[in-house]
C-alpha cells in the first residue's frame, strides 16, 4: 500500500519531516506500508539488501542471539524512529515488533538514492543515528552502575517520553511494550526483581499500574528523581 504522509501521525516528528511536501511526496511514492503483528519480524541478522522503516506506530525490539542461544534486546524503537543498516552489505540484528505496529518501508537502493537527492534528510538521518546511539550508551552505563529501582524507573520514564504527544512533558498514561521477562533481559535483571521493583515504585506513590500493561504516572517528578533522568 502507497503511503499517506497528510495523514502520518510522525509526519512532523521523523526524519522525514524535514523535507518539502514536494520531496516528501516523491520519497513516499518510492514506499510502502507495513504491518507486523506483535512477534513478527521486520528483518534477521544476516538478511542481504533488508529494508529501512520508519515507524509509524507500535514498538519494535533490536535483538542479537548471544552464544548460548538466549536473546539479549540491544535497544528499542520507539514512533518516528529509524531502523536499517544503509551501509552494511546485511543485517546485523534482529528487528521485532514487541506490539502491533505500522511501518513506512523503503528498499535500500531508494533510500541511499534519496540520500544522494535530499541532503538535509541525510543530516537529519545522521542526527538521528547518534541520539540512538547516545540512547544504547545511556542504557549500557545505566545497567552496569544503577540501582535495579533506578533502572526500571529509567526505562519507565523513557517510555513515558516516547509516548508523550509533546518534547516538554511526559506522557501521563502508556501502555508497557515489553513483557517482565524482556524488561529484566534489557535490564540485567531477574523477573522478580523487576516485578518486586514495580510494588515498591507503586507504593512509593510514582506510579499506578493499571491492567495487564497500563501504567499511569502518579507522581513524574519522583519517577525522575528515581531514575537520574532529571532535565532529560
Amino acid at each position: 500500500m502507497n503511503l499517506a504522509c497528510e495523514t502520518c501521525p510522525v509526519r512532523d516528528s521523523a526524519a522525514c519531516s524535514v523535507l518539502t511536501a514536494d520531496e516528501r511526496n516523491a520519497l513516499a511514492a518510492a514506499g510502502r506500508t507495513r504491518a507486523l503483528g506483535r512477534g513478527e519480524m521486520l528483518f534477521a541478522a544476516g538478511d542481504e539488501d533488508a529494508a529501512c522503516a520508519t515507524l509509524v506506530s507500535g514498538a519494535l525490539k533490536v535483538s542479537a542471539i548471544n552464544a548460548d542461544g538466549d536473546e539479549q534486546i540491544l535497544s528499542l524503537v520507539h514512533p518516528a524512529g529509524f531502523v536499517g543498516e544503509l551501509f552494511a552489505p546485511f543485517a546485523h540484528h534482529d528487528v521485532v515488533a514487541l506490539t502491533d505496529s505500522t511501518l513506512c518501508t523503503f528498499g535500500r537502493r531508494d533510500i541511499e538514492r534519496a540520500l544522494e537527492d535530499y541532503p538535509a534528510l541525510a543530516r537529519a538521518l545522521l542526527r538521528r543515528s547518534q541520539e540512538d546511539l547516545l540512547a544504547t550508551r545511556s542504557l549500557l552505563e545505566l545497567t552496569a552502575n544503577a540501582s535495579a529501582e533506578a533502572r526500571l524507573a529509567a526505562l519507565l520514564h523513557d517510555f513515558a517520553a516516547a509516548a508523550s504527544h509533546s518534547p516538554c512533558h511526559l506522557a501521563e498514561e502508556f501502555e508497557l511494550p515489553l513483557t517482565r521477562g524482556e524488561i529484566a533481559n534489557m535490564l540485567g535483571l531477574t523477573i522478580e526483581t523487576v516485578s518486586r521493583k514495580f510494588g515498591e515504585l507503586e507504593d512509593s506513590g510514582a506510579i499506578r499500574r493499571k491492567g495487564k500493561r497500563g501504567i499511569e504516572l502518579v507522581d513524574p517528578a519522583q519517577l525522575q528523581a528515581i531514575s537520574g533522568r532529571i532535565g532529560d
